[in-house]
């Protein structure tokens, strides 16, 4: 009898093996687009995804199968995303090997100049760039509902369900999440 239950708890754990392999395959690109436009680069998107991942097949067995798979991603992505924010430092930190001015005696750190040089200004043309500034700007709350409903197209209640709001919240997130991109985007567009 313990051979017959070790054999079926194997193909059990086989094609939930397969399974999460196949929605993993399916959604993986959908998946870091989100990652990206929430975290804001490339190499915090890519750790993003595979925390999302890893802690999804850590959890698989929880994952209720007619529930849509990409909002149950999203919602562990949206937990790990704020956990992230939370580990960052709050002071930023400095290089040793920053060159020391002298002033009266005392050292000082040089203070480089963070304003986009001209060759900053050519890249930065695009309206994508200029878009992801400002969704950096968004809470998350916000970001997270105009990325689902605007960018991955989701319905109110993929991204209701998915953020784990009511529908009149996720409206409320997204009229005043447009609202605020607009404003925002108001004088890169007048100048361009």
């Amino acid at each position: 009898m313990a051979d017959y239950t070790d054999t079926a708890t194997a193909v059990c754990e086989n094609e939930d093996r397969k399974m999460f392999d196949d929605l993993v395959s399916r959604y993986h690109r959908q998946i870091y687009n989100v990652a990206y436009r929430m975290a804001g680069n490339a190499a915090d998107a890519e750790d993003l995804t595979q925390e999302t991942f890893v802690k999804a097949f850590r959890f698989f067995h929880r994952y209720k199968r007619d529930m849509p798979f990409d909002n149950w991603l999203y919602r562990i992505m949206s937990n790990l995303h704020v956990d992230m924010i939370r580990r960052r430092p709050k002071a930023h930190i400095r290089s040793l090997d920053e060159p020391l001015q002298f002033q009266e005696g005392e050292a000082q750190m040089e203070i480089r100049d963070e304003s986009e040089g001209p060759e900053d200004l050519a890249l930065s043309g695009e309206l994508d760039s200029e878009m992801q500034k400002v969704l950096n700007t968004l809470s998350k709350d916000f970001r997270m509902t105009v990325i689902l409903s605007d960018i991955e197209g989701l319905s109110y209640e993929e991204v209701s369900e998915a953020m784990g709001c009511s529908i009149g919240t996720v409206r409320s997130r997204l009229h005043r999440g447009r609202r605020l991109l607009r404003e925002k985007l108001k004088p890169y567009l007048e100048r361009s």
